[in-house]
């Protein structure tokens, strides 16, 4: 059951590490639950199971979010959210106006 409870707590916070990153903005209540969710599996394992465990499990949570972050980054489901839009227009500064009324001073006027 305790080695249970620390994989599953790594699994949980990887995974609302990622919701936080990917899917809801800012740095909020998932990205904090994930944090603690890690922190909780490793604390757990170093006592429940030992010192060489605890390494393990900060180990494998390094590595699980690096590769998570990694693949998921690799995958295009980053093109499916992402605003993909071509804009054509032009915008006509002021500058050209300031431009054309300067010319139109240096001309010699026909009075």
């Amino acid at each position: 059951m305790d080695i249970f409870l620390v994989v599953l707590l790594v699994l949980a916070g990887v995974a609302l590490l990622l919701m936080e990153m990917f899917l809801l903005p800012g740095f909020g209540i998932a990205g904090l639950s994930g944090f603690g969710c890690l922190i909780a599996a490793v604390v757990l394992a170093w006592i429940w199971l030992g010192r060489m465990a605890g390494y393990i499990t900060l180990g494998a949570c390094l590595v699980l979010s690096g590769l998570a972050i990694w693949g998921f980054l690799r995958s295009h489901a980053l093109d499916k959210m992402a605003l993909d839009t071509k804009i054509d227009s032009q915008v006509h500064l002021a500058d050209n106006k300031l431009k054309k009324e300067e010319k139109a001073d240096k001309e010699p006027s026909k009075d």
